[in-house]
């Protein structure tokens, strides 16, 4: 008797490969962010100065008062505010816009610009045939008017205050009696006021108008040198939030040099 073999039906479950979990989407997600932090980072370094510290002064402080150093100059005198630790920014963005002047390559060696403990300091000195201002005279030339409405231009959008000084040589002036280096000095820096002020000054910006005459020399050892005759314009720091008064000056405090008061000022001067 024949035997058959029983038939074995085999079947297969159809379906898909095992589960493969979900940690290449974190890869992925993980790949895509390190992309878009290249590109912020390239674009970054493709701006201005100005934006990085913008964005540097947010991750800083979230709050938003570093939000002060975050613009262009021009134009935006009230989110810039001059400190002692962004007053260098300034010295180079007047530079760079006294650099355009058809006459700088002349008048560069008679121009100075300092940070100093009051702010920044920049001096306009003369030359024996004389720079800024006509010889012996409060009137300025066509060069110190260029400079002085460069100058109006620039620091008349900022909320800092500002001072100008008149100082002169210790060669006696030779007119009359009544007029000498102590008018002169004080009629030089009201000149300088008068023209930033019909250019971009504000009327309230200017605290201080000064004439020293001929006692703060340049040049002490030279004391008839012309580069002692020279006007100054002060920009005075402004105090940030939460600084006191120990030794930083303040746009509404300024203050003087240590070594002497100012020796004439003239606040009211009638024009």
């Amino acid at each position: 008797m024949d035997k058959t073999r029983p038939i074995i039906i085999v079947k297969k479950k159809g379906g898909h490969a095992g589960h493969h979990g979900g940690a290449w989407k974190v890869a992925y997600a993980d790949f895509v962010t390190a992309m878009m932090a290249l590109f912020i980072v390239l674009w970054l370094l493709n701006t201005s100065k100005q934006v990085q510290e913008a964005v540097g002064g947010y991750f800083k402080d979230p709050t938003g008062t570093s939000k002060k150093a975050g613009t262009n100059l021009a134009g935006a005198g009230e989110n810039f505010t001059l400190t002692r630790d962004n007053m260098p920014r300034l010295k180079e963005q007047l530079q760079r816009a006294m650099q355009q002047m058809s006459d700088f390559e002349k008048l560069k060696s008679h121009i100075e610009m300092t940070v100093t403990s009051e702010g920044l300091r920049i001096e306009l000195s003369e030359s024996a045939a004389g720079t800024f201002f006509d010889s012996g005279s409060p009137k300025l030339n066509d060069d110190g008017c260029q400079l002085l409405i460069t100058l109006a231009q620039e620091l008349g959008s900022l909320p800092n205050k500002l001072s100008i000084e008149g100082h002169t040589d210790s060669q006696p002036y030779a007119t009359s009696g009544n007029y000498g280096n102590w008018e002169l000095s004080a009629d030089r820096a009201n000149a300088a006021r008068r023209l930033m002020q019909s250019n971009g000054i504000r009327a309230g910006q200017i605290t201080q108008v000064r004439g020293f005459a001929d006692q703060r020399l340049r040049k002490p050892d030279a004391p008839l040198d012309p580069a002692n005759r020279r006007i100054s314009v002060i920009v005075q720091y402004m105090l940030k939030n939460g600084d006191d008064d120990d030794g930083t000056p303040g746009g509404d405090k300024e203050r003087p040099d240590n070594n002497s008061s100012p020796a004439l000022e003239k606040n009211s001067h009638k024009d």
